[in-house]
């Protein structure tokens, strides 16, 4: 029965509004279900929380992805305190912009949260466990690019003159000309390296960076 109340609302979807479809299903679950008992209007909300879960840690998310879905949707689920088919996009638009004015976060902090509200959701709609996710019309909050200052060719210059052995220059050089993160450089050996695939620079022989390893 639970599967022919979507069926019917999936088939209205045409003609009336997210509003409309709502009170359609409101009144079919309440009419229809005198007689009958549907297993899926009987789970509560960390039933189906737990379940999303579940189904995120079968498509591989990490155990700090997990943990980060579990926080932000338990917040929303405990702050509006209502079952999740009645949850409506106004409900979580006051919740957002709640959430941000309590806790003075930035865009970038509710645009995550909002993003795993959205998975959320639509993990529930596809289900079928919702007629239409209310994230939808909650669109990506619009957060301001930080681009970074580049480093002049002139400071490069200091910070190589100023190094007191070949490692140091070596990592200043190999900084600037790949782009990698200090913290792949630190992991980075000697072995990984395959110099066949390029010539070292000029005053840089393959015997002088071996001994950069060794010191």
């Amino acid at each position: 029965m639970g599967r022919e109340i979507y069926d019917i609302i999936n088939d209205m979807a045409e003609v009336l509004n997210a509003s409309q479809m709502q009170k359609l299903q409101e009144v079919l679950v309440k009419r229809l279900s005198e007689n009958t008992v549907f297993d899926y209007l009987q789970t509560t909300n960390m039933d189906f929380l737990d379940m999303f879960l579940t189904a995120k840690h079968l498509e591989g998310c990490s155990d700090k992805t997990i943990r980060y879905y579990r926080c932000n949707i338990e917040k929303m689920l405990d702050t509006i305190n209502i079952p999740v088919i009645k949850i409506t996009t106004e409900m979580l638009r006051k919740y957002l912009v709640e959430y941000q004015t309590i806790n003075n976060c930035g865009k970038v902090t509710i645009d995550n949260i909002r993003r795993s509200l959205s998975t959320f959701f639509s993990w529930l709609e596809e289900e079928d466990y919702i007629i239409k996710s209310p994230m939808k019309r909650i669109h990506k909050v619009k957060t301001a690019v930080i681009v970074k200052d580049t480093i002049p060719d002139e400071k490069i210059e200091i910070l190589r003159d100023n190094c007191n052995n070949l490692r140091d220059r070596a990592m200043i050089d190999f900084l600037f000309s790949t782009g990698i993160r200090v913290g792949e450089l630190v992991r980075l050996n000697i072995d990984d390296i395959d110099f066949r695939c390029f010539k070292p620079k000029e005053n840089y022989t393959r015997s002088e960076l071996l001994k950069v390893n060794e010191k």
